[in-house]
């Protein structure tokens, strides 16, 4: 398909404990290490008013973020095209910024009580483990969903985890889920889930926001709104419990008061949590609000990171 780039990445041990570093960005290990989820942008991407190959470019420039989490969904057809990758690649590495990890969505649920769909979207999974080696990052982000009960999701989603993260271990790509929606927005639930797996490369990644397990008849979010969870797990003690297997974190933000603080989320009270387990990797942010722009959402969502990060 295309050229496989063995690059030798360290596997975490289950749970996780952090290092203080991620390969080395982030010169003080005192400081924040603030990344850019590529889902803040969904907005200008789908219409056109973004490039993918873009992306990377304008994380540095106008952002002066230097770490990237990358959305499947907005080079879907593009995993195996080797030219586009290389040009993906090629661009964020000169304007060194590092390339964490790709979101993957659509591609089938591994908890998926149907035996033929959850081989095939495991098979599907795996193109993008090659990506992800390729474009040198650590990690993809997968869903544990499915359409059984809490006890069969739970059990599919571990085999398929198991199975993925073997295929992904000779190429240093660990396989992290995040609470996003249904049972996965239940920690302890997710927890049970990573630890099944049995693997070493398999963790978290914690969202500030989707702790949504049960949203109202009328929502269509799959974590809830504003107004629309009918049951929410508790989202402080979901980070906390969900960071000893982390590999990156997402800062989900919507809307800001006056002040330039979250609404919907304490963000001091969140990192306190993650500065006193001891976490020193990535906080990517993850602006989903419609009141600002995105590059507005963006922004503020990053200065309130680092007011929370030197108040705790």
């Amino acid at each position: 398909m295309f050229r496989r780039s063995f690059i030798q990445k360290s596997l975490f041990s289950l749970p996780l404990i952090s290092s203080g570093s991620l390969n080395g960005f982030g010169e003080n290990k005192s400081d924040i290490k603030i990344g850019l989820a590529q889902w803040s942008f969904h907005r200008a991407i789908r219409s056109g008013k973004m490039d993918n190959l873009d992306f990377a470019k304008t994380a540095k420039e106008k952002f002066d973020i230097k770490v990237v989490e990358y959305v499947n969904q907005f080079f879907f057809n593009k995993a195996q095209d080797s030219s586009y990758l290389s040009e993906m690649k090629r661009r964020s590495h000169d304007m060194g910024v590092k390339n964490l990890l790709i979101m993957i969505d659509d591609e089938g649920s591994l908890g998926d009580s149907n035996k033929k769909r959850r081989i095939k979207a495991i098979d599907n999974h795996k193109k993008w483990v090659e990506a992800a080696n390729y474009l040198d990052c650590e990690s993809i982000r997968v869903n544990a969903q499915g359409d059984g009960s809490e006890i069969e999701v739970a059990q599919f989603s571990s085999e398929s985890l198991s199975i993925l993260a073997e295929f992904a271990k000779p190429y240093n790509i660990d396989i992290i889920v995040e609470n996003h929606g249904g049972y996965s927005s239940n920690a302890q639930w997710l927890i049970d889930v990573i630890k099944n797996s049995g693997k070493e490369n398999v963790g978290t990644l914690p969202d500030f926001g989707n702790f949504c397990i049960k949203s109202k008849p009328d929502q269509l979010s799959d974590w809830g709104g504003l107004d629309g969870c009918a049951v929410e797990y508790d989202k402080y003690k979901g980070v906390e419990e969900m960071l000893p297997y982390a590999r990156s974190v997402s800062a989900k933000s919507l809307n800001f008061d006056k002040d330039g603080n979250s609404i919907e989320i304490d963000f001091y009270k969140m990192i306190k949590i993650i500065k006193k387990f001891g976490y020193r990797d990535c906080i990517s942010i993850e602006y989903e609000g419609t009141s600002h722009s995105e590059s507005d959402g963006i922004m503020l969502t990053k200065n309130l990171l680092k007011k929370a990060w030197g108040s705790a």
